[in-house]
Order: C-alpha cells, then sequence, then structure tokens
C-alpha cells in the first residue's frame, strides 16, 4: 500500500509520533527548524518555541534520543537530527450548521511525525605546523 520504510544504518536511531492533532503544514514548520542540528542545540530550540506542538516534538526527539542511547549504544554528546519528516494521517471530517439549512465542512487534520537521529563521527585533522 505505502511506501517501504527504509532500514536504520548502524549508527541512527529512530522515534515516530503517530497521529498527532496538528495539520502537517504546521507540524512540519516546527520539524524544518530543528533538521539536521546538533541534539542538545534543537532541544533548547524547541523548549523555547512558542508554538503549541513544540513540546510533542521535544518529547519525540527525546524519545529518539533515548532510543539511541539503550537499544543501540550511540553516543549522545555526538547526535545530529538527520532526518525530521511529517506525513498525512487521517482527516476526522465534521459539520458545522449553517444558515438557510445549510452546512459547511470541517476537517479536523492529523498526523505522523518522524525523527531520526545520527551519530556524527568528525575527524579532527591533527595540523604539526609544517607546509605540506
Amino acid at each position: 500500500m505505502g511506501k517501504t520504510s527504509r532500514h536504520l544504518r548502524v549508527n541512527e536511531a529512530k522515534a515516530i509520533a503517530r497521529t498527532v492533532r496538528v495539520s502537517p503544514q504546521k507540524l512540519n514548520l516546527v520539524a524544518v527548524m530543528i533538521r539536521g542540528k546538533r541534539v542538545h542545540e534543537a532541544l533548547a530550540d524547541l523548549a523555547f518555541s512558542r508554538k503549541r506542538i513544540a513540546s510533542t516534538v521535544k518529547k519525540t526527539l527525546e524519545s529518539a534520543i533515548a532510543n539511541a542511547e539503550n537499544n543501540h549504544d550511540l553516543d549522545i554528546d555526538s547526535l545530529v537530527v538527520a532526518e525530521a519528516y511529517v506525513g498525512k494521517s487521517v482527516v476526522m471530517k465534521r459539520f458545522h450548521v449553517r444558515g438557510r439549512g445549510r452546512a459547511s465542512r470541517i476537517k479536523r487534520l492529523f498526523s505522523h511525525l518522524t525523527i531520526v537521529v545520527r551519530e556524527e563521527t568528525t575527524k579532527k585533522e591533527v595540523h604539526n605546523g609544517t607546509k605540506d
């Protein structure tokens, strides 16, 4: 039916929040904000964000960090938010009564949030002061 999920690499961990009560467009604004950042910076950004959904994204990111530490034995100080993407979920349809016997449709949108964290191994070049 849908896409097959890709397998995680050895240095990756994932957390998914399903059926989050927010539209995908609003959730994507917060997901873009943390994508590509170090985990500690992303947590700080989410803690001070004024968006309502930021607390749910922070909870999912903390879950991904815990999965990386406990299930995959990764170092949490070198984790980076590799992927943060949003998908559509169910749409709850309601009706709002209008004048003259009419009705209009209200769509209640839900979303899925997936966060993948990756352990970055930065290789620092040793410079001994000589010209090569």
